[in-house]
C-alpha cells in the first residue's frame, strides 16, 4: 500500500487535534495514525469503508461458489 506522508499523523497529534484528522480524512480519503514510530491505526472515509466491504462480500459469495461447484475436484486435489 503507498502512503502519501502528509496522510501520517502521530497519536498524541491525532489525540490533541482531530478535528485536522477528520479534515485529513476528508480530503485524502485515509490517514495513518503512527504509535510509537510504527503505523498503528488507519482511519478511512466511511463511504470507502461500505464500499470495500461490498465488495469482501460479493468476493466471499463467488468463493464459495467456486468452491461448492468444484468440491469434488478441490478434494481430490488434496489427497
Amino acid at each position: 500500500m503507498n502512503v502519501s506522508t502528509d496522510c501520517i499523523v502521530s497519536i498524541s497529534e491525532a489525540n490533541q487535534n482531530f478535528s485536522k484528522v477528520a479534515r485529513l480524512v476528508d480530503e485524502k480519503k485515509k490517514v495513518i495514525v503512527m504509535k510509537n514510530n510504527k503505523p498503528r491505526y488507519i482511519i478511512i472515509d466511511f463511504e470507502d469503508y461500505e464500499s470495500q466491504k461490498t465488495e469482501e462480500q460479493m468476493l466471499d459469495k463467488i468463493a464459495g461458489e467456486i468452491l461448492e461447484k468444484n468440491f469434488n475436484a478441490f478434494k481430490r486435489l488434496a489427497e
